[in-house]
């Protein structure tokens, strides 16, 4: 169906203005870009207060011993991140070459990766909201493995084909998230590997789990894929460790059905695995994950979780 023409003349200038500010960005130095994300960050959080009562309920729900100078520092560091994460994205196709990625990134735990990356079976990757999961996805794709992710369309179609070509620029291939269940099926079949974001609220019919202490709500479709197909999962983060382009690539944790543990016992333990190798890497650095996003929901009664013991 055709967009009326007033949505297509605002999607274009949306459009025109990213593009401005992307090649803004990508003209000054990485040194400039770092202060003023710094500075913008303390804007952003204190004066113009964009989604603060939002920010400030999701840290109060998931760290409710943090004091209100803590809660406003990491909200804070957290305008910083996602501004640094612009930057990164902006810059990543001229800084990070198969010839210098060992200057900016340290990889925790790459034997195990490598070995289940290149098993001769499906694999799901899991990451969150969290640190620059953009980037990682980015880097896979530098290392010569192919991944799917499953992600939502803009609804913007010319911002859209845009991050697309960013994503798929080292070989990341993006399916949709709506309708995609049939193509995920096929990569799976034929021993591929499917990227996905475990943190994203999938409302009443999801998932229920305890994230943070509070019942949160999983999309199914992730235990699916991998207990149907009998894939490993592998929990992966891309925490900064300093400034730009200086990371910690982590393998933060591996469920495999075929090995009968009891993580992979149904759809509901994976599910909370999983959602708490999040938690915990998430409290690692609480200030490189997306509080700006409800993440918990009013539940149905019967949804209320407990948290297995450890």
């Amino acid at each position: 169906m055709s967009r009326p023409l007033v949505t297509r003349l605002t999607d274009l200038a949306a459009y025109v203005a990213v593009r401005v500010a992307i090649c803004f960005v990508q003209a000054l130095p990485r040194g400039t870009c770092e202060r003023w994300a710094h500075s913008l960050s303390h804007v952003l959080a204190n004066r113009m207060r964009i989604r603060r009562g939002v920010v400030r309920e999701n840290l109060r729900i998931a760290f409710p011993d943090m004091t209100a100078a803590e809660q406003r520092e990491t909200a804070r560091a957290m305008w910083e991140h996602l501004l640094l994460m612009v930057v990164e994205i902006a810059h990543a196709n001229r800084v990070i070459h198969k010839t210098n990625w060992r200057q900016h990134l340290r990889i925790h735990g790459m034997e195990e990766m490598v070995r289940l990356f290149w098993l001769d079976r499906p694999k799901v990757i899991l990451s969150g909201h969290y640190g620059n999961f953009e980037l990682a996805a980015y880097l896979f794709g530098l290392f010569g493995l192919r991944i799917f992710s499953v992600a939502r369309e803009l609804d913007n179609p010319l911002l859209d084909r845009f991050v697309t070509r960013f994503r798929e620029s080292r070989g990341q291939i993006i399916l949709p998230k709506k309708g995609s269940a049939p193509d995920v099926a096929l990569v799976l079949e034929e021993n591929g590997a499917i990227g996905l974001l475990g943190d994203q609220s999938a409302g009443p019919k999801g998932c229920w789990v305890d994230f943070f202490g509070r019942p949160a709500s999983v999309h199914k479709a992730i235990g699916v894929f991998a207990l149907s197909a009998s894939a490993p999962v592998l929990v992966c983060s891309a925490t900064r460790r300093g400034g730009l382009f200086d990371f910690d690539l982590r393998l933060e944790g591996v469920a495999d059905p075929a090995d009968g543990t009891p993580e992979t016992g149904d759809l509901q333990s994976l599910s909370q695995w999983y959602t708490t190798i999040l938690e915990n890497a998430i409290r690692r650095e609480p200030g490189q994950y997306w509080w700006v996003h409800r993440r918990w929901r009013s539940p149905p009664r019967k949804a209320r979780v407990t948290r297995p013991a450890a």
